[in-house]
């Protein structure tokens, strides 16, 4: 029962992660890439990426697993549903790997600055949400 809680909300997981990232991805087409957190390169015309969709759910990701720890046991379910909304859903949503080939391409563009700020954002926005859920589900 455990592990199909997990492969079925780590498949909703999956596909949130991918509306979130085809959302920012159409915003920017849309939008024009300064409102979306793109700038053209000056040197070669290319666009400059910012991972906002990899903060984003990697943040949501934290207040998730911080809201499960408490509201499971608040609502007297079995362990198997704390480890199928954190590791299946916030598992499938969220990204370390995209976090850091992200922070290694900022650097690789000599944007050190922006790597140095990707990284602190998404530590600090990951903390603050995974704080914010173990809060709200005390």
């Amino acid at each position: 029962m455990g592990a199909a809680l997990v492969g079925v909300f780590g498949v909703a997981g999956a596909l949130l992660r991918f509306a979130v990232d085809s959302w920012f991805a159409h915003r920017t087409q849309r939008h024009g890439s300064s409102s979306a957190g793109h700038r053209t390169g000056s040197s070669t015309g290319t666009p400059r990426h910012w991972p906002w969709a990899t903060l984003v759910v990697n943040a949501t990701g934290c207040l998730i697993i911080g809201l499960s720890i408490g509201i499971t046991g608040r609502l007297g379910l079995a362990p198997e549903w704390q480890t199928a909304v954190a590791t299946g859903l916030a598992g499938g949503l969220t990204t370390f790997s995209s976090w850091t080939t992200a922070t290694v391409r900022l650097l690789s563009e000599s944007r050190s600055g922006a790597a140095a700020l990707n990284v602190g954002a998404n530590l600090a926005a990951g903390f603050a949400a995974a704080a914010i859920g173990i809060a709200i589900a005390s």
